[in-house]
């Protein structure tokens, strides 16, 4: 396992996991530390993801820290926090994330991968029978992390920056025309065949829409989101 492939933000889950673990009182950082360290990240992309689910994550941190507060304390004088060491469970989850990110091609171990080890470890662990009862499964988070991220890889030790700038200034069309918020389009099917063209392509697959204010380039975006939406595009747009 190489810590230097964990994003910061994947470390500092860890980090926050063992001072959980110290300030209860456990022997050792298990992976219900690390899940509830994920769910607690301050504008985290794992508490983003959820909430994209409407999942109702005051009540799944409460049930894991129900859960975390019934595991065995270990106190006096033969206790060191300095020597708290991971638990063989979460290391070994930590090295399935590491496989996680390879397959997903991403290049480090973001804290998407490590909660993705979690839901997966199903009733092998409190957070896992939790995730489990909240209907938290593999297949909605990837689908609400593909929402987030869209076809991003995690190339640098920092990938939420990224995310976070998209949605600070970028626009999910393809949500907002699933959610029925966009006006129809109407007499822009060349234009938008024409990106459609330009997408699928396997190089040179960037369109641009460019002209002066009020010429449609907005209704070109929202009229192929909507398509998306539909499915009336070639296989390799739908869903996206």
């Amino acid at each position: 396992m190489d810590f230097n492939r964990f994003t910061e933000r994947t470390q500092q889950s860890i980090k926050d996991a063992q001072r959980l673990a110290i300030s209860l009182g456990h022997s050792a950082v298990d992976v219900d530390h690390v899940a509830k360290a994920l769910l607690e990240q301050e504008n985290g992309i794992v508490p983003k993801i959820l909430q994209r689910m409407e999942i109702p994550l005051d009540r799944v941190k409460n049930f894991l820290q129900q859960e975390l507060e019934k595991k065995p304390k270990i106190s006096g004088p033969g206790y060191d926090p300095e020597k708290i060491m991971l638990s063989q469970p979460l290391s070994t989850l930590l090295v399935k994330a590491e496989d996680a990110a390879k397959k997903l091609k991403d290049e480090y171990v973001s804290v998407e991968h490590v909660f993705l080890e979690i839901i997966r470890s199903g009733t092998g662990s409190a957070s896992g029978r939790i995730l489990k009862e909240f209907n938290i499964s593999e297949e909605r988070f990837l689908d609400g992390l593909s929402a987030l991220r869209g076809n991003q890889k995690v190339r640098s030790a920092n990938p939420e920056a990224t995310y976070d700038a998209l949605n600070q200034y970028g626009m999910d069309l393809v949500n907002a025309a699933r959610l029925g918020k966009l006006d129809p389009v109407i007499g822009r099917d060349q234009e938008i065949a024409r990106v459609i063209r330009i997408l699928s392509r396997k190089s040179k697959n960037n369109p641009v829409l460019i002209g002066e204010p009020g010429v449609g380039k907005t209704a070109v975006a929202e009229g192929l989101a909507q398509r998306i939406v539909r499915g009336d595009v070639p296989e390799g747009l739908k869903d996206k």
